[in-house]
Parts: C-alpha cells; sequence; structure tokens
C-alpha cells in the first residue's frame, strides 16, 4: 500500500524524523484557515500517489490568504497522471540551504536492503540517478549510527544527517515497508536536518501485524471494484481493457495477460481488464466470488478464464463458474473458458452438462486468448 506524502510524515514523526508542521485539507476555505494556524509564507501540495507533482502544477508557494485560495483552488481536482486531486497538505515554507536524496527499499534482486542517496535531491532526481550512492544493507545487522555516517559519506550527505538516517531505518523496519523515501531531506540555514517530503510502500502481506494500519486506507479514492475484491479476499487489480482475465496463479495470469494483449492487436488493440489471481488452493467459491466482480466491471465485453489444474483442481473451477452463473442470473458476456491439468476432464464435462449459453470452452490458451479477444472487438 502506497501512502500519500501527509501519511508518510505522520510515520516519519512517529519514529523521530522531524518533518515539521502540516495540516491537511480538501477545499480552499480550510486551506486558507490551515495557513492562518502555520503561519505565511506556506505550500499548498497535492497529495496524490504518483510522482511529477511540481511539474503538473500540483505544488505552490503561497505568501498571502488570496495566494493560498487560488492555488487550493487550482489544484483541488487537479488530474496528475491519472490520480484526481482531493486532498491539499498545507505546510509552512521552509529555509532551505541544501536539498540532498534519501530512501531506503527492498531489493529484490539481491534479496536484500538498500540505501540510496545523493546530495542532489528535489525534483530532478531523475536525471541525476548517476549522483546516487547504492548502499547494501545487512538485514542482520540493520543501520546504526556508524553505517548511518558511511551512507552520508558516500552520498556527500552531511554527517548531521546521519541520526535521521538511523531513524528512517527504524520506521523502515518497524513499519514493516518495502520502500521509505525522503525527497527532498533538506539541511536549513541553521544545519537542521529535516524531512520535506515522504513516500512510503507498506508490505499488505504483514497488514495482520499492523492493524493501525488500516488508518491509512482512503477508501474514497479506492477503486470500488478493487474494494470489493479485497473485501472477498481476491488478489484483482483493475486495468484499462476489454477483457475479463481470471487464472489460478500470478506467474499464469501475467502471462495470460500478455497474450491477450499480443492477440487483441487484431482486434483493434483490445487489451486485458483486469489482473485476477484466485491462488493455488481456491474453492469453488472463491472462483464464483471472482467472476462476479468481473461480470460487473462495465468495460468488461468478455472474460477469458484460464486455469492450470494442480492444487485447484478443474472441476471446482467450473463448479464455481456455474455457481456463479446460476447466482448472477442472465449474463450478457461471453466467457471463454480454458481448463488443463488436475481433474481438467471433469471441469470440461461439467461445463459441458450445464449447457451455459454464455460459457464457450478452448483447449488451448492462445486459442482460447484469441477467441476471447474477437469477441470483445466485436
Amino acid at each position: 500500500m502506497d501512502l500519500y506524502e501527509y501519511q508518510a510524515k505522520e510515520l516519519f514523526s512517529k519514529h523521530g524524523v522531524p518533518v515539521g508542521s502540516q495540516r491537511v485539507v480538501a477545499n480552499p476555505t480550510d486551506a486558507v484557515a490551515a495557513a492562518r494556524i502555520l503561519g505565511l509564507p506556506v505550500v499548498i501540495k497535492a497529495q496524490v500517489k504518483t510522482g511529477g507533482r511540481g511539474k503538473a502544477g500540483g505544488v505552490k508557494l503561497a505568501r498571502t490568504t488570496d495566494d493560498v485560495t487560488t492555488h487550493a483552488e487550482a489544484i483541488l481536482g487537479l488530474d496528475i497522471k491519472g490520480h484526481i486531486v482531493r486532498k491539499v497538505l498545507v505546510t509552512p515554507a521552509s529555509d532551505i540551504a541544501s536539498e540532498y536524496y534519501f530512501s531506503f527499499l527492498l531489493d529484490r534482486a539481491n534479496r536484500t536492503f538498500l540505501a540510496l542517496a545523493s546530495a542532489e535531491g528535489g525534483v530532478e532526481i531523475e536525471d541525476n540517478a548517476d549522483t546516487l550512492a547504492r548502499v547494501p544493507i545487512d538485514p542482520i545487522e540493520g543501520v546504526d549510527l556508524a553505517k548511518a555516517k558511511q551512507i552520508a559519506a558516500e552520498a556527500g550527505i552531511p554527517e548531521a544527517a546521519a541520526p535521521i538516517i538511523v531513524r528512517l531505518w527504524k520506521a523502515f523496519v518497524a513499519e514493516e515497508a518495502t520502500l521509505v523515501e525522503v525527497n527532498p531531506l533538506v539541511s536549513d540555514s541553521a544545519g537542521e536536518i529535516m524531512a520535506l517530503d515522504g513516500k512510503v510502500t507498506l508490505d499488505d502481506n504483514a497488514d495482520f501485524r499492523h492493524p493501525d494500519h488500516a488508518d491509512f486506507v482512503d477508501t474514497a479514492a479506492e477503486d470500488p471494484l478493487e474494494a470489493r475484491a479485497k473485501s472477498k479476499g481476491l488478489n484483482y487489480v483493475k486495468l484499462d481493457g476489454q477483457v475479463g482475465v481470471i487464472g489460478n496463479g500470478a506467474g499464469l495470469v501475467m502471462s495470460t495477460l500478455d497474450v491477450v494483449a499480443y492477440a487483441g492487436e487484431a482486434f483493434g488493440g483490445v487489451e486485458p481488464a483486469n489482473f485476477l489471481d484466485i491462488g493455488g488452493g481456491a474453492s469453488a467459491e472463491v472462483m464464483a466470488n471472482g467472476l462476479e466482480i468481473i461480470l460487473s466491471d462495465p468495460d468488461v465485453r468478455s472474460v477469458l478464464v484460464n486455469v492450470f489444474g494442480g492444487i485447484t483442481a478443474c472441476d471446482a473451477v467450473a463448479n464455481g463458474i456455474v455457481q456463479a452463473l446460476k447466482f448472477l442470473g442472465k449474463v450478457d458476456k461471453p466467457i471463454v473458458v480454458r481448463l488443463d491439468g488436475n481433474n481438467a476432464e471433469e471441469g470440461r464435462r461439467i461445463l459441458e452438462e450445464a449447457a451455459l449459453p454464455s460459457v464457450v470452452q478452448i483447449e488451448t490458451m492462445d486459442a482460447a486468448a484469441e477467441h476471447a479477444a474477437k469477441l470483445a472487438g466485436v
């Protein structure tokens, strides 16, 4: 789960990282009230879970209350890379002497953690990737003050930042994050170090150990289909295409998305409408829930169920399809089913005997993807 900036800074503050004062608001009137409390000048910052806010006009300096109103009105409702701004952060303008970049992240390729740091922070960090110091972090030893000083020295960051680096590491570990990023980490004219911005990604797999993380979920901005799928325990991601995809196992689903996209080129650029992995031991109920979610998506024109039976037996998948269609009643979207592996013959027999008018069975993945794309392109 990605956090908004204001949430990341709240989390930083919890672990002793200085972040300064802030107020998050949803309308210009409250933005003016916040500015009066914090003291002018202030910075108005769009709260979206994407980068590039500054270049998109989502970060503005306000020297007067009229500026606050003008900027808040302009930023609220702004579309930044497909993310609509519903809240803005109001924070006092800082006396910045220097800007740095710092992050801890999960290094999946090397199965360890990594610190990235640079003496050149700010909006142009993407263009200065060659300035980044990359310091591997031993998961057992972690980051103490000595290690933090080493990281700062390699990056050219003042040693005064080392205690902040230690606290960021503690936040990274304690909250079970996969990313903790500060850009910029700033030094003011007095040499004080502060996190002026924050980006955090929390590991959803650790949610059961962190019930307080539920407070970070923004239900207003959450896709309603994704929210429904999550409530049913489904691994679902909404995409922009027209072919609903259900599979068992993330690898198979990812492959199916690629095959559908390739086949869709011949039918007007048809694309997958979602990622939905019913898992390795899915029951008929899980299958039915997944199919219900996908069929309720108005963008979906056809559905491809691609299952290779292992722990998930194909007869359970077939029973799930039958149950879902009985529950949903008349379905006007075609469903292409490819079953292979454990109990595939039994699964095919169940579907044949059910004689569901919306279901067609195809033997191979390529042929099934092509047929689903053709149906969606009609």
